[in-house]
């Protein structure tokens, strides 16, 4: 059976991911992301409101019409996950396939209110679930399948899917670390990824995420995430004055622990802001977590501002506002905190908890640099980098080849340079650049199987 890899977004940045792979007559894409960065740079840039051409040229969005080259038909569209970097071009790309979106609940509950907020482009595909460790046919060949394995990740509900051919498993990787004590869901399923190691030809390819490639040691489980923000929060228990959070808000994990903790020392949990509101409530919706009854979530801006007045007038010390903004995106709720344009008011001495890192990106560093900045001149000491990362270090990607014995290499979801710490490691364990060992760019096709 002819097998193709088509590496169509995420092969030369870090966002856009989106990965097609051919089995035969039988066509999987996997993600199809938004890069953040892209709009970020441009002001006021609304992408629901553009066409995708104009997001493909701006390099927004993946360049999907490599596709064109790829013989055979789009069974499937799989993201591996929620966050916005594998789901955002759905609403924009998807319509051109007709195939099912397939994907865990919660990812396809995200991805429905996605298509929902924005109709501009008619997107009618089928949204299917599908739990991590079930299994499906693709295609009429009873060939080919596609299997859902669970990861661990900085988000719920992610897997990292498998399709299943005669000449051997296409394993696709991204995002994920080895959490074996996480604070929500399952442990990361590593039998699973060994017995697909040696069952029957084994793997194929495996295309990997090389986000913390280059970063020595093993990326710590967010257990230990937990345990650091718990430390932080207890020793500001007896400030009495105003204590705020931000973390990324699709992390439910670290929203869940920040409202267990805040209430730990004596404050009122309160979820500000329009994905905090959206993804936690999604998340609660469909039993992922359970929230105490009286902790509120408001997403639009007049209920925002609303609930800092009734904070300000009963007291800061009474209450944990949880805001977005902790990259400093320019309207999120705690940059306009930091720029004065909300009732909450900053005095000497408040507190800020950045439960997240900075993404290494120029555009994000400058917007957290001043976002930082702007909060310090009110008075707010800053605790930062309460975090851990949801992707590999290198010893993970030593322990993932080690269980999978691929024939064939593929590193993704970084640039040339970020390529290079994943590609010493990949040469250490005897794969060789040009043989085995692809890197590759975007809109290339890598022809495994002929």
């Amino acid at each position: 059976m002819e097998i193709d890899i088509a590496t169509i977004g995420g092969y030369e940045e870090v966002g856009r991911q989106m990965t097609a792979v051919r089995a035969g007559d039988d066509v999987v894409v996997f993600d199809m992301g938004l890069n953040l960065s892209k709009v970020l740079i441009h002001d006021n840039v609304e992408t629901e409101r553009m066409h995708s051409l104009d997001l493909i040229d701006m390099g927004a969005i993946p360049d999907d019409r490599v596709m064109s080259d790829i013989e055979g038909d789009v069974q499937a569209i799989v993201p591996t996950h929620g966050h916005l970097d594998h789901i955002g071009a759905i609403s924009k790309l998807a319509h051109r396939y007709d195939a099912p979106i397939v994907a865990t609940p919660f990812t396809i509950e995200l991805v429905k209110q996605q298509i929902e907020g924005e109709q501009k482009f008619g997107v009618n595909n089928d949204l299917q679930k599908m739990d991590a460790g079930e299994t499906m046919e693709i295609g009429d060949s009873g060939e080919v399948q596609l299997e859902f394995v669970n990861v661990t990740h900085s988000i719920i509900d992610a897997i990292n899917p498998v399709v299943h051919t005669p000449e051997g498993a296409v394993v696709y990787g991204l995002d994920k670390r080895m959490d074996h004590t996480p604070v929500i869901g399952d442990p990361i399923d590593m039998k699973r990824f060994r017995e697909i190691g040696r069952e029957g030809n084994g793997v194929l390819a495996y295309i990997e995420d090389c986000t913390n490639a280059g970063r020595k040691g093993r990326t710590p489980s967010e257990s230990v995430a937990r345990r650091h923000l718990k430390d932080v929060m207890t020793s500001v228990e007896d400030y009495d004055g105003g204590i705020v959070a931000t973390t990324f808000s699709s992390h439910i994990a670290r929203v869940s622990s920040l409202v267990e903790f805040a209430r730990d020392i004596g404050r009122q949990p309160v979820l500000l802001g329009r994905s905090m509101e959206k993804y936690s409530g999604t998340a609660e919706r469909l039993g992922f977590v359970d929230f105490p009854g009286d902790v509120g979530m408001y997403g639009h801006r007049k209920s925002v501002d609303r609930t800092f007045k009734r904070i300000m007038n009963e007291g800061k010390e009474k209450y944990l506002p949880i805001v977005t903004g902790h990259q400093g995106e320019p309207r999120a709720m705690l940059t306009r905190m930091g720029r004065g344009e909300t009732p909450y008011e900053l005095d000497e001495g408040d507190k800020v908890i950045f439960s997240a890192r900075v993404i290494p990106e120029p555009t994000n560093e400058g917007q957290r640099y001043q976002s930082e900045k702007l909060l310090g001149m009110q008075g707010a000491r800053i605790y930062d980098d309460i975090h851990v990362s949801g992707h590999l270090r290198e010893e993970g990607h030593y322990e993932m080849l080690d269980a999978l014995e691929p024939e064939h290499v593929i590193p993704a979801h970084q640039d040339m340079k970020g390529f290079a710490p994943y590609v010493d490691l990949a040469a250490s364990k005897g794969y060789q650049l040009g043989r085995d060992l692809h890197v590759t760019r975007n809109g290339n096709v890598i022809n495994l199987v002929e």
